[in-house]
C-alpha cells in the first residue's frame, strides 16, 4: 500500500465530512479488524468533532455483545466474521452513539486465522441507517496492513455512497 492509497482514503475521509457537516449528520463505527483505522482516517480530517461521535473497537465476541449489541446466537450461528454481525454492529453503534449513520466492519485481516469457509482477507462492511442497514462483502489479498487498508477504503466508499444516493446524485 503505497502513499497513493493513503492520500486517496485521506481525501474520501475528507469529502465523507463534508458531505455529513452539510446535511448536518452524525456518524459512529464499529470496528474490529480494522482495530480503530477507520475512526482514525476519520478524526484525521480537522473539524471531524463535527460529525464523529466515536467509535467502538470490538474484537472479541464478548465486546461485540456487550458494547454493541450482537445477539449471542447470531454469532454462534454465522460466527464474528459474517454479513448478520457486520449489520449488528453497524445497527448497535449507531443506536449506542446517537448517530445518523453507523458503519461496522469485520473480517479476517490474515496473515493466519482463515479457513476454506473463511479464507484470509474476507471482510463484511455495513452502513446502517434509521431506514435499515446494508452489507457489502469483500475478499482483499493483501497483506495485514494492506487488507486493513483496503476495508478502510471499502468503508469510506460505503459511506459516501449513501451520502451521493441521499443527495440524489
Amino acid at each position: 500500500m503505497g502513499e497513493a492509497r493513503r492520500r486517496a482514503i485521506l481525501e474520501k475521509s475528507t469529502e465523507l465530512g463534508e458531505r455529513l457537516r452539510t446535511r448536518g449528520m452524525t456518524l459512529a463505527v464499529a470496528e474490529s479488524c480494522t482495530g480503530g483505522a477507520l475512526a482514525d482516517v476519520i478524526t484525521d480530517v480537522p473539524g471531524s468533532s463535527d460529525y464523529f461521535l466515536g467509535g467502538v473497537v470490538s474484537y472479541s465476541n464478548s465486546a461485540k455483545q456487550r458494547m454493541l449489541g450482537v445477539a449471542p446466537g447470531t454469532l454462534e450461528k454465522h460466527g464474528a466474521v459474517s454479513a448478520q454481525v457486520a449489520r449488528q454492529m453497524a445497527e448497535g453503534v449507531r443506536r449506542a452513539f446517537g448517530a445518523d449513520l453507523g458503519a461496522g466492519i469485520t473480517g479476517i485481516v490474515g496473515p493466519g486465522g482463515g479457513s476454506a469457509e473463511k479464507p484470509v482477507g474476507l471482510v463484511y462492511i455495513s452502513v446502517a441507517t434509521p431506514e435499515g442497514a446494508e452489507v457489502q462483502r469483500y475478499r482483499w489479498t493483501e497483506d495485514r496492513r494492506g487488507n486493513k487498508l483496503l476495508s478502510v477504503e471499502a468503508a469510506l466508499t460505503a459511506l459516501l455512497s449513501h451520502q451521493r444516493e441521499a443527495s440524489g446524485e
